[in-house]
């Protein structure tokens, strides 16, 4: 009797230790705002405590599916338990994280809804004060932070993204360096970078452009040898006027590195002006000078601005045919070549030409009336604050004349050519047949 009541005894401890914690269930259909039924999963933690059978709960958690809005899950209760604790539900969905909520599970041996177990936060009173879930106010607040972790392949994402290498530094150009970090690309402020990400001079060459030079020597009609203070590059750059007549390279002159060589008969008289324009090198020469503008290399080609026929008139001077140039289209250094041809029908009287460049007359001829034709051409060189104009025109019996002036007409907002003609009788007839303005960089 004795060894049986000591065996009934053991029995009835084990099967007390084998028994397994009180559960409530909870049970309701979840839905989003929209009306769709909510599809995801549940992750419910929890820190160790004692539930009250004194069944020892540890720190876990669980994850629990939720299907077309179906939620079932049981728990120990957490209101009897020692200490009180809470549980802390993640809900998942789309592959994030939606948001985060606390539980207080009641004793129940009835399945309890959702509405009954959620609570404002961890630690939030839950009844009296009108503080928790069963009074009027809104409690502390669930604690919304999303970890890194509980994004779905946020952390691959960001392994994958270029770092940072020691080099870096903000407001200059990012290169990326052997290892696959970025760093700032190292130089000057006006340095190109390249495509191996290291940095120089942006082109090859660096050339100027110097308008309006006086070459040096003695203009006495014996002295043929002038020279120039840089040497043009290349040597076809060069654009050299005597008393605004444009000289002609090989007939009137010979070039040799910087000096200009007159042929004897040309050799220029005492009064004579003589003005260059050319390229050079811009790793040498006098850049100081302010008639330099230094160009990146191969800056562009030529341009046609304007092309076309013109208007005719029978009644005086009137404007036949203009050619505006853009905003922003010329700079200095710039050159603008104009070229034009004008008919004369009748021999009532003379007739005229101009030609103006915004607001100045950079032209200006008369031809008799027995003149059928005139034709002439104008060359703007492009100055920091106007143009250097000069202008031929000639005719089929009118002798070559040449001309040159400069203007402080304003380009940065754009400019109007404007060619003009008239008879000076009434019944004869002018025509502009053609023009063209080409922009030489």
């Amino acid at each position: 009797m004795r060894n049986s009541g000591l065996l009934w005894l053991a029995a009835a401890l084990a099967g007390c230790a084998l028994a397994a914690p009180p559960l409530t269930t909870i049970q309701d259909v979840l839905y989003k705002a929209d009306g769709t039924p909510f599809n995801g999963t549940l992750t419910i933690g929890w820190s160790s405590f004692q539930a009250s059978d004194n069944s020892a709960i540890v720190t876990q958690s669980t994850t629990v599916k939720v299907v077309a809005g179906n939620l079932h899950v049981q728990l120990v209760p957490t209101t009897s338990g020692t200490p009180a604790v809470y549980y802390t539900v993640t809900y998942n969905s789309d592959g994030r994280v939606q948001f985060q909520e606390t539980w207080s599970v009641p004793s129940s041996a009835q399945p309890v809804r959702l509405r009954d177990v959620r609570v404002a936060a961890a630690g939030a009173d839950t009844g009296g004060n009108g503080s928790g879930t069963g009074g009027t106010g809104g409690g502390v607040a669930a604690d919304t932070t999303v970890l890194e972790s509980d994004v779905v392949g946020l952390i691959a994402d960001l392994a994958a993204r270029p770092q940072m290498g020691p080099g870096y530094a903000a407001g200059r150009v990012a290169v990326v360096n052997a290892l696959g970090a970025l760093e700032s690309a190292v130089g000057n402020a006006t340095d190109c970078v390249h495509v191996d990400g290291s940095s120089g001079p942006c082109g090859d060459v660096q050339p100027a452009y110097v308008d309006g030079d006086l070459p040096a020597g003695i203009v006495d009609g014996a002295n043929t040898t002038f020279t120039l203070t840089d040497t043009p590059d290349p040597a076809a750059s060069l654009a050299l006027y005597r008393n605004g007549l444009l000289q002609k390279a090989e007939q009137d002159y010979t070039l040799t590195g910087a000096a200009v060589q007159f042929v004897a008969a040309d050799a220029p008289q005492p009064g004579d002006t003589l003005l260059a324009s050319y390229r050079f090198d811009g790793g040498s020469g006098s850049l100081a000078r302010p008639d330099y503008r230094p160009r990146a290399a191969h800056a562009g080609t030529p341009e046609v601005l304007c092309s076309g026929t013109g208007a005719a008139t029978a009644s005086g001077m009137a404007s036949l045919g203009t050619c505006t140039i853009p905003a922003g289209k010329v700079t200095p250094g710039d050159r603008v070549e104009a070229r034009f041809d004008f008919e004369h029908e009748g021999h009532g009287a003379g007739w005229s030409v101009e030609v103006h460049w915004g607001g100045s007359t950079v032209l200006r001829r008369q031809a008799a009336a027995s003149e059928g034709l005139l034709t002439g051409r104008i060359e703007a060189a492009i100055t920091v604050s106007g143009a250097q104009v000069s202008g031929q025109s000639w005719g089929s019996a009118t002798s070559l004349a040449a001309t040159a002036s400069e203007t402080s007409d304003g380009y940065d907002g754009g400019l109007k050519m404007d060619f003009q003609g008239g008879p000076a009788a009434p019944g004869d007839r002018v025509t502009l047949r053609g023009f063209t303005v080409v922009r030489w960089p």
